[in-house]
C-alpha cells in the first residue's frame, strides 16, 4: 500500500512538473479575431493548404500530418510556426495530447463572426490549386534527347574564294 502511495505520489509530481514547463497555448477569443489577421495567416501558400485541409477533415488533425504540403517537405521548426500562426489568428484551435499536438478548425465561430468569409477563401484556394494541378498536367516535360548511336551527318557550307 505503501509502495503504492509513493509511486502514484511521484507520477503525480511528473506530471506537474511536465505542465509546469510547457507554455500555455494562446487562443484568442472570437471577439479579438480580425479579418486582417485572418487574411495575413492565409496570405501564406503553405498556410493556406494546411488549413483548407483541416477544415475539409471532421476530426482532429495531428501536426504530423503536414510534414509534406503541396508536395513540399516543410521542416518541423517550420510547421510550427505555421500553426502558431494559425492558432493566433484565431483560425484552429491546438490541444497537447502526451507529446502530439492535434488542431482543429473554428470554422462555426468564426463563420457566426464573419458569415462566408472562410467558405469563400477555402473555395478560392481549391479552384486555385485545381488550375495549377492542370496547368502542370499540361506541360509537357521536355523528353531527353535520345542518342541512336548513329552519327548525323550536317551538310556544311564551304567557301571555296569565289564571288
Amino acid at each position: 500500500m505503501q509502495e503504492f502511495r509513493t509511486n502514484e505520489l511521484l507520477n503525480h509530481f511528473l506530471d506537474v512538473t511536465t505542465l509546469i514547463g510547457m507554455r500555455p497555448l494562446f487562443h484568442p477569443s472570437i471577439e479579438e479575431v480580425t479579418v486582417e489577421g485572418i487574411l495575413h495567416a492565409l496570405s501564406d501558400p503553405v498556410r493556406v493548404a494546411m488549413y483548407a485541409d483541416i477544415v475539409a477533415q471532421e476530426c482532429p488533425q495531428n501536426c504530423s500530418n503536414f510534414l509534406t504540403v503541396s508536395d513540399k517537405a516543410i521542416p518541423k521548426s517550420t510547421l510550427s510556426q505555421h500553426f502558431k500562426i494559425l492558432r493566433e489568428a484565431g483560425l484552429i484551435r491546438s490541444e497537447r495530447h502526451g507529446v502530439e499536438m492535434h488542431n482543429i478548425s473554428r470554422c462555426t465561430e468564426l463563420e457566426q463572426r464573419f458569415p462566408g468569409l472562410l467558405r469563400a477563401i477555402v473555395t478560392a484556394h481549391t479552384i486555385q490549386s485545381a488550375d495549377e494541378a492542370r496547368a502542370k498536367m499540361r506541360t509537357p516535360k521536355r523528353p531527353a534527347k535520345q542518342s541512336t548511336g548513329k552519327k548525323t551527318l550536317r551538310p556544311t557550307r564551304v567557301s571555296l574564294g569565289v564571288r
